[in-house]
């Protein structure tokens, strides 16, 4: 799957996750890169542009541990309970090196799983990993 595709994907799961959930569950949905030497952001859609990579090390937060050891296989993924402010609430593994961030600029998902509707909000985003172990996104070097 190339990026593009793998966008429009990621675009189809926000829409469906927004619908199920009542409104915006994350706002941010951003594919890196973490290739060496040089990490880079390979698409981004959210509300801060270039804010999103003069900040993102310090927004890893607490998923920085999980996300930079790696050995995680296409469709994993992991969601940090406490993650506030502009910090990641979530990722999923696309392909070597490459990963999908999401995130909620303004709420905890701490408080985004307190909605009863996060449970159906899921659906999406599980339907969404098994697309992507399906066809690993190919991340040009």
């Amino acid at each position: 799957m190339n990026l593009d595709e793998t966008m429009q994907q990621v675009r189809a799961c926000a829409t469906r996750m927004d619908a199920e959930y009542g409104s915006t569950v994350f706002d941010e949905w951003v594919v890196v890169s973490l290739r060496q030497p040089q990490a880079r952001v390979l698409a981004y859609s959210g509300p801060r542009g270039q804010e999103f990579r003069q900040n993102f090390s310090r927004d890893l937060g607490t998923l920085k541990g999980a996300l930079l050891t790696g050995g995680h296989q296409v469709g994993d993924f992991e969601f940090a309970r406490h993650a506030t402010g502009t910090c990641f609430e979530g990722f999923m593994a696309l392909g070597s090196d490459a990963y999908l961030i999401c995130n909620n600029t303004s709420s905890s998902m701490d408080e985004i799983a307190k909605n009863p509707r996060w449970l159906s909000a899921q659906v999406p985003f599980a339907d969404l990993s098994e697309k992507m172990c399906a066809r690993q996104v190919m991340v040009e070097a």
